[in-house]
C-alpha cells in the first residue's frame, strides 16, 4: 500500500507548474510576441555609436539620419556642449526632488528663461514630456470632470486622462465640433481640453482657433502639448500657440519639451501663475521625483538662448520642408499635408513600410517605419523628419531613394 508521503502524480506537478505566476506571464508574453510577429509589428531597438551632424553610426553602419527630432540641430551645438561641460564642475546629479534640496539655481534660471521666451508668467521644469503630461492632468482633473482630446493626441496625454478620475472623451482627428458635443452632453461638468500643438505622426498643426473658441464658450481649460512646435513655429520659435496669435489668456497651459528642437532633455510647463504654482505643490510627477541634473539645465538654458535667435535655422528648415514636398509630389509619393519638419510618407501596409525602411537603410538612409498601435490601423508610414543640418542635396537624394524603395517594396509585398 503506497505511503501517504509518496511523491504526487506527474499531472499534479504539471498543474502546479502551470499555476505558477511566472509561467502565466511567460505564456502571455509569448502569445503577444507571436501575434506581433504575425502582424509584422515587432519593435527593434537600434544602437547609435557616433554622431556627426545628421550622419551617424547605427549598429556599426554609417547612415544619414532622417528620423531625428533634433529640428534645429542644437543637440551638437558647441555652446550647448560647453554649457553642459562647464556646469558639471560642481557635480552632476541634483541629489533630490525640487521641494527637498534638488532645485538648483540653473533650474530656476531655465524656468525664468522659458517663461520669458514663451511670454508666460511662470514655468515649471519636469523630467520629461511624458511625466509632465501625467503630472498635469492627474493634478488638475477630478472625478466628474471631462477631458476632451483629439484621437491622434500623444500617448502620454491619453494615458494621463485614463489614469485620472475624469471621463475621457476623444473626437475624430481635427473635428472639434464633434468634440464640443461631448462637453455639452456632460451637462456643465468642468472640462479640460488637451491637444497636441503639432501632431507627432502626421505633422499637421492643431486647429487652435476652433479649440480656443470652444474653450471660451464652455469655460474649459485649454492645455497644448507643443512638443513638436516649440523652436520651430511662430515668432522667435515660440511654437504653435504663438503662431496662431494666442497667449496665456486663451491657452493657460503649454508643454514645451527640451529634447526635440532644443536638443537636450526634459520638459517645461508654462502658463498661468496660479495654475503653475498649484502644480508645483501637487503634481506627483514633480513633487516625488529627483530633479534633472543641473548640467542638463545649463545645456537647455544655452539651447533656449540660441533657439530664440535662430531665425536663420528656421528659414533653412522651412526651405527644406518645401523642397521635400515639391520633390515628393514630382515622384508621386503619398505624403500627408504638413508644413512642419514631420513628413509622413504613407504606405498603409505594415510590411510595405518595413520593406521600404530596409531598402532605404541599404541605400544609406535611416527612416523609421511607423505602424499600429502608434498610428491607426491601415495608416502605416515612413516618418521622415527634416532638420536644419540637412542639406538640399540630402533631401533630393532621399526622395529619389524613397521612390525606388516604394517601387521595390510594392513589387515584393504585393499579393
Amino acid at each position: 500500500m503506497p505511503s501517504r508521503r509518496s511523491a504526487p502524480p506527474r499531472w499534479a506537478a504539471a498543474r502546479a507548474a502551470a499555476a505558477r505566476p511566472e509561467v502565466i506571464w511567460r505564456e502571455r508574453i509569448a502569445e503577444s510576441n507571436a501575434a506581433r510577429d504575425a502582424a509584422a509589428r515587432r519593435r527593434v531597438r537600434r544602437t547609435v555609436g557616433k554622431r556627426d551632424g545628421m550622419r551617424c553610426e547605427v549598429d556599426g553602419r554609417a547612415l544619414l539620419n532622417f528620423c531625428s527630432n533634433d529640428y534645429l540641430g542644437l543637440s551638437q551645438h558647441p555652446e550647448v556642449i560647453a554649457a553642459l561641460r562647464d556646469a558639471s564642475v560642481d557635480g552632476v546629479g541634483s541629489t533630490a526632488s525640487h521641494l527637498v534640496c534638488g532645485h538648483h539655481a540653473l533650474h530656476d534660471a531655465l524656468e525664468r528663461e522659458m517663461a520669458d521666451w514663451l511670454q508666460a508668467p511662470r514655468a515649471l521644469l519636469f523630467g520629461s514630456g511624458f511625466v509632465a503630461n501625467l503630472a498635469v492632468l492627474q493634478a488638475l482633473l477630478r472625478k466628474g470632470d471631462v477631458c476632451l482630446q483629439d484621437r491622434l493626441n500623444h500617448a502620454s496625454l491619453i494615458d494621463a486622462a485614463r489614469l485620472s478620475d475624469a471621463t475621457l472623451r476623444r473626437y475624430p482627428h481635427g473635428e472639434v465640433g464633434t468634440g464640443e458635443r461631448h462637453i455639452v452632453a456632460a451637462g456643465g461638468a468642468p472640462a479640460l481640453i488637451a491637444t497636441d500643438g503639432v501632431f507627432s505622426m502626421d505633422g499637421d498643426v492643431a486647429p487652435l482657433h476652433d479649440l480656443v473658441a470652444v474653450a471660451r464658450h464652455h469655460d474649459a481649460l485649454l492645455y497644448v502639448d507643443d512638443a513638436h512646435g516649440i523652436g520651430v513655429l511662430g515668432p522667435e520659435g515660440r511654437g504653435s500657440v504663438a503662431a496662431a496669435g494666442y497667449g496665456v489668456r486663451d491657452v493657460p497651459l503649454q508643454l514645451a519639451t527640451l529634447g526635440k528642437a532644443l536638443g537636450t532633455y526634459g520638459a517645461v510647463v508654462v502658463g498661468d501663475e496660479d495654475i503653475v504654482q498649484y502644480l508645483s505643490e501637487t503634481a506627483r510627477g514633480y513633487v516625488y521625483t529627483t530633479a534633472l541634473p543641473p548640467p542638463l539645465a545649463a545645456a537647455s538654458l544655452a539651447a533656449v538662448r540660441i533657439a530664440r535667435r535662430a531665425d536663420d535655422r528656421r528659414d533653412t528648415l522651412r526651405a527644406l520642408v518645401a523642397r521635400f514636398r515639391e520633390r515628393a509630389a514630382q515622384n508621386g509619393l503619398d505624403v500627408l499635408p504638413s508644413d512642419t519638419p514631420i513628413q509622413a510618407v504613407m504606405t498603409h501596409d505594415d510590411r510595405r513600410a518595413l520593406a521600404m525602411s530596409k531598402s532605404l537603410e541599404d541605400a544609406g538612409y535611416w527612416v523609421s517605419a511607423i505602424r499600429p498601435p502608434t498610428v491607426p490601423e491601415g495608416a502605416a508610414r515612413l516618418r521622415v523628419t527634416l532638420t536644419a543640418l540637412h542639406a538640399p542635396h540630402d533631401v533630393d537624394a532621399l526622395v529619389e531613394a524613397l521612390a525606388r524603395a516604394r517601387d521595390t517594396a510594392f513589387e515584393a509585398v504585393s499579393p
